[in-house]
């Protein structure tokens, strides 16, 4: 795995020993971003000075790209010991940690906005395990707790035999399939200004 583009591209990312991560592959990281690079969703979003949060992180992959494209900060958000040891090493090799806070959460159950968390946040990334039916609680948590700023756009991945998830008041913009991944950007009311 590596980071696909902007100021890092090309840079080796760690990756996990076995199968338990199921990281974002490089062809769908560059697809997605190259999606959010053309804006075809007819709003002012940008990756320009963006803020990130990336729950369900994982190696961190989809935030340390959108910070490698231009992205102003980044919080990682996963419960697993072995996922937060490797977004932090992959913070750590592209010297992103002033930028950067790697949060131990379950993303189904955010709470409210926390004041040191960095946020409210332009970019929300969401890849939970496939088959656990975790998306529909994590947006919704998202959404209840005010994470999300005005205009903010979601992506979220699923496998290809899920349902995309429903939580009220969130527009898919676009969806598209890659192999068994399937990825849509979303939007919605906006709880948080």
């Amino acid at each position: 795995m590596r980071i696909t583009g902007g100021r890092f591209g090309g840079r080796p990312l760690a990756t996990p020993a076995d199968d338990r991560v199921r990281p974002t592959s490089d062809k769908v990281r560059q697809a997605v971003f190259n999606i959010l690079a053309h804006n075809d969703f007819g709003f002012g979003f940008t990756l320009e000075n963006a803020r990130v949060i990336d729950l369900f992180a994982g190696t961190g992959a989809m935030g340390l790209e959108a910070l490698s494209r231009g992205a102003d900060y980044c919080l990682f958000v996963d419960s697993s010991a072995e996922s937060r040891a490797l977004v932090r090493r992959n913070v750590e090799a592209l010297a992103l940690t002033g930028i950067t806070k790697i949060w131990r959460r379950d993303a189904t159950a955010l709470g409210p906005l926390s004041a040191n968390s960095g946020g409210p946040f332009n970019l929300a990334f969401l890849d939970p395990p496939y088959r656990q039916d975790l998306l529909a609680p994590a947006l919704h948590a998202l959404r209840e707790g005010c994470w999300l700023a005005s205009g903010a756009l979601i992506v979220a991945e699923y496998h290809v035999d899920e349902e995309p998830a429903k939580c009220g008041g969130l527009e898919v913009l676009d969806a598209r399939s890659y192999g068994d991944t399937c990825v849509a950007f979303m939007r919605g009311r906006v709880l948080h200004e």
